[in-house]
């Protein structure tokens, strides 16, 4: 088994600089660092967490509170933020939330006892929960979600952008009664989504018509009554927006259950890209999050935050892309 000598040898350094670089310490030049974890890599070393941990009074974990587990716009940005979380010498528990603020509560909570490392949340929307690692000194990005009274580095995608550019693109295609299913109020994505489906009506001389918004749960079952809600209100639309990848099959699985062609009848756009769009018939219009990239992000910006905690707050926003298929193009 290695040990931080064998580690210190491969690197050119001295074992003083190692154990700096392992424990985190931000008086280490990046170069150097870098050498550390190349060579710690190489040789499969592993620290006495043990030793370590009480030294530091911290762990090497980070924590990833997500909002929704089943939801697949989750997994491959977990996938980002461990694979540089593993770079970086951090361990990753995820923690599904279920957007629940009790239970989001609760996570938060065990981060503080276990000594995290550093959290990264999408929160539900409570601001005293986040909080509460702030004033704890622990690192926290926020991603996929903004919340109001927070301050910390957050990434996020340009969600009205892709939301105006998704019914902007239904308009086109000769929609002019547009649904918009959107999420909880509570939740800064599912109104920013709402927003800019708004700005594309405006610009295309349409007023917004509350009577084809529908705020539902960011799952499969709220997309579906929200469908089956718009339906049975007279308000018939003849075009979808739904603003995350679960509404979006919900809300045509409702339709499908009516015997109402999609996209003749009633032309559905999503937001969130999902792995089988393609597959299904027909296939699913739908705004892609380069969700990777989310996570891969956040991750550098908390690796940051550890090395640098008293550096100024920042927010990254990543570009969307509308990849249009079958479900909103009209012969």
């Amino acid at each position: 088994m290695a040990t931080i000598y064998d580690v210190a040898k491969r690197a050119g350094v001295s074992a003083a600089t190692v154990s700096r670089v392992v424990n985190g310490l931000a008086t280490v030049d990046a170069e150097l660092a870098a050498r550390v974890h190349r060579a710690a890599s190489e040789l499969d070393y592993r620290p006495n967490a043990v030793a370590r941990n009480l030294r530091r009074s911290k762990t090497t974990l980070w924590a990833v509170i997500i909002s929704d587990i089943g939801n697949p716009f989750f997994t491959s940005m977990v996938r980002g933020v461990e694979d540089v979380a593993q770079r970086a010498g951090f361990s990753v528990v995820l923690c599904n939330s279920d957007e629940d603020p009790a239970k989001e509560s609760t996570y938060v909570a065990a981060a503080l006892a276990e000594k995290m490392a550093g959290v990264i949340i999408s929160p539900s929307g409570n601001a005293a929960t986040v909080n509460r690692l702030i004033q704890a000194r622990i690192p926290v990005v926020l991603i996929d979600r903004e919340l109001p009274g927070v301050s910390a580095d957050t990434v996020l995608v340009d969600n009205e952008h892709g939301a105006e550019t998704a019914t902007a693109h239904l308009l086109d295609a000769g929609c002019r009664r547009i649904a918009c299913i959107t999420g909880p109020r509570k939740v800064s994505t599912a109104m920013r989504r709402l927003r800019g489906y708004q700005r594309a009506l405006k610009a295309h001389g349409i007023a917004a018509n509350t009577d084809l918004v529908r705020h539902a749960d960011f799952r499969e079952e709220g997309g579906y009554a929200a469908m089956a809600s718009l339906l049975d209100s007279g308000a018939r639309p003849d075009g979808v927006f739904a603003t995350n990848n679960l509404m979006t099959i919900g809300a045509v699985e409702c339709l499908v259950d009516r015997g109402i062609p999609v996209p003749a009848e009633i032309a559905v756009v999503g937001f969130d890209d999902i792995p089988w769009a393609h597959l299904v018939r027909p296939s699913l219009s739908t705004v892609a999050q380069p969700t990777y990239e989310l996570g891969r992000t956040a991750a550098l910006m908390l690796s940051e935050r550890i090395t640098e905690p008293s550096r100024a707050t920042s927010a990254v926003t990543l570009h969307t892309q509308l990849k249009v298929r079958d479900s909103s193009v009209r012969g």
